[in-house]
């Protein structure tokens, strides 16, 4: 069985996270400059072996979809080329970057550390994997 891969996209960066082979636990990977994104996406694939993308969806409060919607879908389309036959699924990503932020308060995270915005991307793609792995259970 393969992983798991979670993608928080960012027109700017964009946060990664994974499950175990076993997918038992979701964890942080990387933060990727979106530019680079496709291409470390592919790398690691290489590497490891994984079965299944989950993709955020960036919706407003009413469920409609954001501006970031427009540089989503073109990234799944891409990603959906680049690995046929893998499956690419949608979550809602609403609010993880806040409860990513509040994660890193609770833990104690210093005020200097948790401005890094990457850290709160990863953390934001292993909510959204969490919720993932929660849902198909």
């Amino acid at each position: 069985m393969g992983r798991i891969m979670a993608i928080d996209y960012g027109r700017v960066r964009t946060g990664l996270s994974v499950t175990d082979p076993l997918r038992i636990i979701a964890t942080a990977l990387a933060t990727v400059e979106t530019p680079a994104l496709l291409s470390y996406i592919k790398d690691y694939c290489s590497r490891e072996e994984v079965d299944e993308f989950v993709v955020g969806e960036a919706k407003h409060m009413d469920n409609t979809p954001s501006e970031s919607m427009q540089y989503i879908e073109p990234f799944v389309a891409q990603l959906s080329e680049a690995f046929p036959g893998k499956k690419i699924a949608r979550i809602d990503e609403r609010f993880t970057s806040k409860m990513a932020f509040q994660s890193m308060i609770y833990s104690g995270m210093k005020k200097k550390d948790r401005r890094d915005k990457g850290t709160i991307d990863r953390i934001a793609a292993t909510i959204m994997l969490q919720d993932y792995m929660k849902s198909e259970k």
